[in-house]
């Protein structure tokens, strides 16, 4: 079993930060990629940031410049930075994983979500 804990979302106001983290345990062989997404109510759920094994990283075009994604390899971690924040990015948001488990099953798995608020 794999299991994903997110933290860090909240209220915050335009133009301030947070920090998101989501930590992975479990029966993980590998990871090959990260990913960060959010669901705004009434929408889709989006990609918002992703970060390789090998640490490239790419982001949707609303959020460049102001989110980074990050991870520490050793803890099974990833983070999300994100800057300069908007109304238009609350959402939840949900880390992903696409792993391979120490039984050598392949497939993504999720966290729980973490809720944003961008305010006044």
């Amino acid at each position: 079993q794999v299991q994903l804990v997110e933290s860090g979302g909240g209220l915050v106001q335009p133009g301030g930060s947070l920090r998101l983290s989501c930590a992975a345990s479990g029966s993980i062989f590998s990871i090959n990629a990260m990913r960060w997404y959010r669901q705004a109510p009434g929408k889709q759920r989006e990609l918002v940031a992703v970060i390789s094994s090998g640490g490239t990283t790419n982001y949707a075009d609303s959020v460049k410049g102001r989110f980074t994604i990050s991870r520490d390899v050793a803890e099974k971690t990833v983070y999300l930075f994100m800057n300069s924040l908007k109304p238009e990015d609350t959402a939840v948001y949900y880390c992903n994983i696409h792993a391979t488990t120490t039984f050598y099953v392949v497939q993504d798995y999720w966290g729980q979500g973490t809720q944003v608020t961008v305010s006044s």
